[in-house]
This record gives C-alpha cells, sequence and structure tokens, in this order.
C-alpha cells in the first residue's frame, strides 16, 4: 500500500493505471469518496487509493463489486467498451418497461451531464451530444453560433438522456420536448457559467447558452426481474 501523505507534503499524485484512473473519474462523477465505494464493494479504503494512485490488476470477482458499487460495468472500467455503442448485449429475459414519473425524471437528469438534443437545423433534421445542466426547472446547454445546436433557439426541440446498464441489460432514458431559447441576460449567463460543472467536452469558443423550457417530461426504465437494485447515490 503507498505511504499517507504527511502535513506539507504535495497533493495526491494522479491516477497512473488505465483502471485507476476510470475509478477515480467515476467515483467522483457520483460524489463519492473512497470510503463510501470500500463500503459499498467490501473493500478497505487504502485498496481503493492504491487502485487509483498505482498501477494495480484486481481480480475480476472484486472488479465485479467494484463496478456495481459505481454503478456501471467491469467492461467500462477496464476501457473495453470505450469505442463501442452501448447496449451491444443481450436483452434479458422477460424484461418490464415501465413509465417513470415526472420526478424521477428530472432525479435521473440530475445537475448535469451528457445528453443529446434533436433539433431541425438548415440542413435538416439532426440530433448532437451536448453537456448540460440543470437550473430553475430547465436544461441549458453550451454551444456556438455555427453549431447545429446554437440554431436551436425560437424552436421546439427534443433533449435526451439515457443510461444503459450492460452488466444487467437494463436501463432508463427520459425525454424532454420544449421551446428554446438564447439566454441572453448578463446575470443569467453569470449563473449559468458559475453552475457549469465542466467546459464542453468537445472544446472550442462555445459561449452561446440555449435553455430549454420543458412542455413535456416523459421517461422509460427497463427493470430486469431478480437483478441487483442499482445503489441510489442521489
Amino acid at each position: 500500500m503507498p505511504e499517507k501523505p504527511h502535513a506539507g507534503a504535495p497533493s495526491p499524485r494522479v491516477p497512473r493505471g488505465d483502471i485507476g484512473r476510470r475509478v477515480a473519474a467515476r467515483r467522483q462523477q457520483l460524489g463519492l469518496s473512497r470510503e463510501d465505494v470500500a463500503l459499498r464493494a467490501g473493500s478497505a479504503p487504502g485498496y481503493i487509493e492504491y487502485l487509483e494512485e498505482q498501477t494495480a490488476t484486481p481480480g475480476m470477482g472484486f472488479l465485479l463489486r467494484l463496478a456495481d458499487a459505481l454503478e456501471t460495468t467491469v467492461t467500462a472500467l477496464t476501457g473495453g467498451g470505450a469505442d463501442v455503442p452501448p447496449g451491444s448485449g443481450r436483452a434479458a429475459h422477460r424484461p418490464e418497461l415501465v413509465e417513470l414519473a415526472e420526478d424521477e425524471c428530472w432525479a435521473l437528469l440530475g445537475a448535469h451531464g451528457v445528453g443529446r438534443v434533436a433539433v431541425a437545423g438548415r440542413d435538416g433534421p439532426a440530433i448532437l451530444p451536448v453537456n448540460y445542466l440543470v437550473a430553475e426547472g430547465e436544461v441549458a446547454f453550451r454551444t456556438s453560433p455555427e453549431a447545429v445546436p446554437g440554431q436551436a433557439a425560437g424552436q421546439e426541440i427534443a433533449f435526451e438522456v439515457d443510461h444503459i446498464d450492460e452488466a444487467f441489460s437494463r436501463g432508463w432514458s427520459v425525454l424532454i420536448v420544449g421551446r428554446a431559447r438564447s439566454v441572453t441576460d448578463k446575470d443569467a449567463v453569470g449563473e449559468l457559467e458559475h453552475r457549469a460543472y465542466s467546459v464542453p467536452w468537445a472544446g472550442g469558443e462555445r459561449d452561446v447558452w440555449i435553455a430549454l423550457t420543458p412542455e413535456r417530461v416523459t421517461g422509460r426504465r427497463i427493470l430486469v426481474r431478480g437483478a441487483p437494485a442499482p445503489w441510489d447515490f442521489r
């Protein structure tokens, strides 16, 4: 195990192993401490620290528990599906599709993430991924004037977020339909900038904020009877 940093020591080391980087990123995305993950995975906090900071090769049994604790899959933790479309596995036996209440949909959206916006652009309909945040009952995303999502202002558009659990062939999706508008008020833009969890993954100059006011919020979940219940991190 690595030594604990002493007083005056530099900040914790950047994770070196590929698995460690993915574990640390997923843990931080869920807002969990190493102690939280260790408790859920049936491990010691020191081992989670070691896994994140060193080049480690955990056994499959522990990886399965760790993936369940982080609400993801072993494939995702090991990077095996980095360039593979989600949902390439087989459907579960007798899955059940259920409608979600509106409050459940907002809970699944959380405060931020990556979703897809469907807009009718100048060259026809398009569906594109965007970093989004939820603020004051609206969904907002940042784009550039020349980008297709930047053409959404004044239109009725659709916005979708989903999650697929490959390990148990289950998942959920949330769809929001409403009218989009450009956010031009200086104070409102400043508030969105303050709330933004990350700059857009696509990079570049993206200083146009689009807000979607929901007119319809719907969602569905695929349930698999007998599968372990997902951890509720909210």
